[in-house]
């Protein structure tokens, strides 16, 4: 381009399908991320690895993913070329999940997980900044929380166990990680070869694109970063420890127990388009507030409903509600406050801090309060990580385009002259 700024954008089916691609490109990416887990039960006894090992597969690629993330939204910002380094990621972490079957040994195991962190982490903070280029202001929000939700809600956390599971049984757990691998070759070409690269994102008239520092200034960015550790802390402990103490400390059967798990991909999925389509709508802040003291319920309800599982499924389907507002709070929120020229790379950022700091040593934090107290302190931290989510919620400036422009219209009209007809 030509150093002008290009604002033209696709017609409605064409960001439909930039949507669409990005978000199964996104759920396959995190099919992958999350195969090792669902596999586990297999590789654990072939490598003959520990338990302290087994943890340290997720906290490193958890690290990786962090570090990746930052850098590579920078490098695209910088060169404006976000296409081709969403190809090469998908790429790239396909080639992992295949070194991973290929994996002898926990050190080689372990250094394919910290390279498919890295070649993971800078996908959904590219995939942010295309959504941006492309799609219209007014479903902004809807189009970042399908591309982010939707497909790394239907595939990796519900197809992935239906699948990898019963081919593990039959054929080996290394067949697993080909499969897994397979669909990002396919996605990676539909990406080069179906979307153009996004146009420049217009600001302010051309205004000089605000630097990383000055961003870190404003009270939203700063917020969403805080908000991030919270609520990944939030979403990794509930994923690590809800399935024990459902179990152990609330005795549920292990296939009761599989079920109400499901219904947190299940209400993950839905909320992906559902939360921030309201928050198109009525505003990022409310929906922020409401729907973070909402996912109170359902560590209250893990602790202290006594009636049918059914019920308390419909209380973690709820309360689960939350994990829509992942794709408002790490990138639609802060590229709304400053510029949307620095999508990718405030996405990065503040996907890197929740990562590391939640990501990496909640985990830590809840089995040494399992530890020290038994299975319900995890549970009572996600309570409290999710209260403090809300607080930090109520600092927010509203910044969704519909709703800001309409405030601005109905300022104008109560403080503009009445017009009085002359004779």
């Amino acid at each position: 381009m030509s150093g002008a700024v290009d604002t033209a954008r696709a017609g409605r089916g064409y960001q439909v399908w930039v949507t669409g691609l990005l978000s199964l490109n996104f759920g396959i990416l995190f099919f992958d991320r999350n195969a090792l887990n669902f596999l586990m039960p297999f590789v654990q006894p072939d490598l003959g690895l520990t338990n302290t090992q087994v943890g340290l597969f997720s906290s490193a690629l958890s690290l990786t993913w962090a570090l990746s993330g930052f850098v590579v939204g920078r490098v695209s910002d910088r060169l404006g070329a976000q296409k081709a380094v969403v190809v090469v990621a998908t790429l790239a972490f396909c080639l992992c999940s295949v070194v991973s079957g290929f994996a002898t040994s926990f050190l080689m195991l372990l250094g394919a997980r910290l390279l498919m962190g890295a070649a993971e982490g800078g996908v959904m903070p590219v995939s942010h900044a295309m959504i941006v280029g492309e799609v219209a202001p007014e479903r902004r929000g809807l189009a970042m929380g399908v591309a982010q939700n939707l497909g790394s809600n239907l595939l990796g956390s519900g197809l992935a166990p239906i699948l990898l599971v019963p081919l593990a049984v039959a054929y080996g757990w290394r067949e697993g990680f080909y499969l897994a691998a397979a669909p990002g070759v396919i996605t990676a070409a539909l990406i080069w070869f179906t979307l153009r690269e996004p146009p420049a994102v217009a600001h302010e008239g051309n205004a000089p694109k605000v630097t990383l520092r000055e961003a870190f200034g404003h009270r939203n960015v700063v917020l969403c970063a805080l908000i991030a550790i919270l609520l990944v802390s939030y979403l990794v402990v509930c994923w690590a420890f809800m399935p024990l103490f459902l179990t152990k400390g609330r005795g549920f059967d292990p296939g009761t127990m599989g079920w109400l798990m499901a219904t947190l991909g299940l209400s993950a999925g839905i909320g992906s388009f559902a939360v921030p389509a309201l928050s198109d709508a009525i505003g990022r802040r409310p929906v922020m507030i409401g729907f973070s003291f909402l996912g109170a319920i359902l560590p209250l309800g893990a602790l202290y409903y006594g009636g049918s599982a059914w019920m308390l499924g419909a209380i973690f389907f709820f309360g689960w509600a939350l994990n829509g507002l992942f794709p408002m709070f790490m990138a639609t929120i802060p590229a709304e406050s400053v510029d949307p020229r620095l999508t990718a790379t405030l996405t990065g950022v503040v996907m890197g801090i929740g990562e590391v700091l939640g990501g990496v040593l909640s985990p830590f934090l809840a089995g040494f309060l399992a530890d020290a107290y038994g299975l319900a302190a995890p549970i009572w931290l996600m309570l409290v990580l999710c209260l403090v989510a809300g607080v930090l919620a109520l600092g927010l400036v509203e910044s969704a385009p519909s709703v800001v422009a309409r405030r601005g219209r109905a300022s104008l009209a109560a403080h503009s002259p009445e017009i009085v007809p002359t004779v």
